[in-house]
């Protein structure tokens, strides 16, 4: 799995807190080894977001991403509360 991400994603995990930021990296890894796995509760978007999927970090935090070629390319697009990614 190749993983890019878009500056948008790289500008809010820069305003994480160091423990949020370690949380994130642990989501990432788990991602990376089992995309599919019920902790992350990944799922597809609709609406203004759909074609795009999210997993969670937390109650509250997401991450957007796309995925291509069966999770073999992802770009990672956005990371934050619930209510700011999905406006």
């Amino acid at each position: 799995m190749k993983i890019k991400y878009h500056k948008k994603f790289e500008k809010q995990f820069k305003k994480l807190s160091e423990k949020t930021k370690e949380k994130t990296i642990e989501v990432i890894k788990l991602f990376i080894s089992d995309p599919n796995n019920k902790k992350l509760l990944n799922h597809a978007l609709k609406g203004a977001l759909e074609g795009k999927r999210a997993i969670s970090i937390n109650i509250d935090l997401r991450i957007i991403f796309e995925e291509f070629d069966n999770y073999t390319f992802i770009i990672f697009l956005d990371l934050g509360t619930h209510d700011r990614v999905y406006k």
